[in-house]
């Protein structure tokens, strides 16, 4: 028995752990995790559109009879655009110009009565009155068969086109859409909170449709008051000449944001395994891991939001996903 326990005793003494065996080291360099601001931007949809544009609408109703206007056709300021049918008001002034015609008869049969003291004053002062109102009544009708013109308020080109022969216009109803001379700009609605950082002259960085690269912009016109259902104001941006821009393009224009301070890091040296994020810290000539949260990329580098301090070095290796915690590493 005695020998049996011996031997138990003895074979328990084989079965000794082995230390892990060494890591390789790794050659790496080393960077310093820093804190700086982001100097964000945010990002406003916009649209490019003439500086000056008008709706065109006749003063008078009336059936369109000729509408001479194409799109895209420039056209001189008082140039003719449509013609209203002015049948009722040709009738309106004809009418209006015979009793003018018999007013005038009658102020003077009246003044020659007058001289000769067979009427009075005030008959005379009624008559008198009688031959201005017919006259202003001429001139009336008269305006009005003018207004069955309708003309260009300025040099421009037809932009859009609302209407056709034979449709009857009204007042305040756009018949055509006219885009002035005076060039291009971007209108963006900015939320009230960036708006408000904003002054005449700034200038942003704004990218329309088609545009090769984004386009340095001063502010021209901030509005003094914000949409009450948005919470947006609305900003002007002159734009320059360009063949590429036209009105009716979107885009995009970038307001700067008030930044965050955070520490950052090279985005090469952020390992992903699984849903975990990790870093490698240098702490004694090894590679200690620590499991981060990342915010945004900025470029080439990540903001860490915690797992890291500021000062900290961080290894940067050619294979820092294979690193080890514990790694030795060979500072280059």
């Amino acid at each position: 028995m005695s020998a049996l326990l011996a031997t138990g005793c003895h074979r328990g003494d084989d079965h000794t752990v082995s230390p892990p065996p060494e890591l390789p080291a790794v050659e790496a360099s080393l960077v310093e995790a820093v804190v700086e601001a982001d100097s964000g931007v945010e990002s406003v949809v916009g649209e490019v559109r003439a500086k000056t544009l008008a709706q065109i609408s006749a003063k008078v109703p009336g059936r369109i009879v000729s509408l001479n206007a194409r799109i895209g056709q420039r056209v001189k300021q008082g140039e003719l655009l449509a013609r209203l049918d002015a049948a009722e008001i040709d009738a309106r002034l004809e009418q209006a110009e015979a009793s003018l015609a018999q007013a005038d008869k009658e102020l003077k049969r009246y003044q020659g009565l007058l001289s000769q003291n067979a009427v009075t004053q005030a008959e005379f002062d009624a008559v008198q009155s009688a031959q201005r109102i017919a006259a202003a009544a001429v001139k009336e009708a008269r305006a009005m068969r003018e207004y069955t013109k309708v003309v260009a308020p300025f040099d421009g080109a037809v932009a859009r086109k609302l209407a056709e022969v034979g449709d009857i216009a009204t007042p305040g109803r756009p018949l055509l859409e006219l885009e002035g001379e005076e060039g291009l700009q971007f209108v963006a609605d900015i939320p009230e909170a960036l708006a408000s950082r904003l002054t005449l002259g700034d200038e942003l960085s704004a990218l329309p449709e088609n545009a090769d690269q984004a386009l340095t912009v001063a502010i021209s016109e901030i509005a003094p008051s914000a949409n009450p259902l948005s919470r947006t104001l609305q900003v002007k941006l002159d734009l320059p000449d360009s063949p590429l821009l036209r009105a009716g393009q979107f885009g995009r224009v970038s307001v700067p944001v008030k930044g965050v301070a955070n520490v950052r890091v090279p985005a090469a040296a952020v390992v992903r395994r699984g849903q975990l994020e990790m870093v490698f810290v240098s702490e004694g000539g090894k590679a200690r891991m620590r499991l981060v949260r990342v915010g945004k990329t900025l470029g080439d580098q990540v903001e860490i939001l915690s797992g890291v301090e500021a000062g900290e070095q961080i290894v940067i290796a050619d294979q820092v996903a294979a690193l080890r915690d514990g790694q030795p590493i060979n500072v280059q």
